[in-house]
């Protein structure tokens, strides 16, 4: 199982200091400056949208130039060879990948500003003209020796890198409580009924 990073929506308070440091981090390498994460919100609660560096990674069987590969325990993207098809956002069953555009100015003479598209566009159906769109995914920050920035800088620990072992752990862990709680409520006789409740003899007769 590879390594990744997961969000315990119960913590996550929608803050997007995640997006926001994520995005800082990957602009100072000269990565594309778009999040490689999207907090997601519903009526009750809010948690990051994030590659599970799958095993068996779709994005990687369906890109047409071998622009993502597994190394190493994850899914790497490598943004100079993704020729922008956009194959693996669509591929990708978790949501994780997106398409981000950069404005590249005096291409055939063409010269354009930044992408005014509506913010409300998906990015799989944005366009413009002169701007390249090249696909953007977590690559848990491997260029620093920190690790993700995103769970470093969380103010609710929310986020966190698993892998099988740490999986393995929480699961046991899980199954250790349930196993101590039906314990408890056997002991105590929660199943049987109360002696308070139980009638005596002279009320029996």
């Amino acid at each position: 199982m590879n390594r990744f990073v997961i969000a315990d929506p119960g913590r996550c308070i929608g803050c997007n200091t995640c997006m926001a440091a994520c995005s800082t981090v990957h602009r100072a390498v000269g990565l594309q400056a778009h999040p490689r994460l999207t907090v997601t919100r519903t009526y009750e609660i809010t948690a990051p949208v994030q590659c599970r560096h799958c095993e068996d990674a779709p994005c990687a069987r369906v890109c047409p130039v071998d622009a993502i590969k597994l190394t190493d325990g994850q899914v790497v993207l490598n943004e100079q060879t993704c020729i922008g098809c956009k194959m693996c956002a669509i591929a990708c069953p978790f949501g994780a990948i997106t398409p981000s555009g950069t404005p590249i100015e005096g291409v055939a003479g063409i010269r354009v500003g930044h992408p005014t598209e509506s913010a409300a566009l998906d990015p799989l159906l944005a366009w413009s003209l002169g701007v390249r769109s090249v696909a953007v995914k977590c690559d848990l920050c491997s260029f620093q020796e920190a690790g993700p920035e995103c769970v470093r800088v969380c103010p609710t620990a929310a986020l966190h890198v698993v892998n099988a072992q740490s999986l393995d752990s929480a699961n046991a862990a899980k199954r250790l409580a349930s196993a101590t709680a039906s314990a408890t409520l056997n002991t105590v006789g929660f199943d049987a009924p109360s002696q308070a409740n139980t009638p005596s003899i002279e009320e029996r007769d």
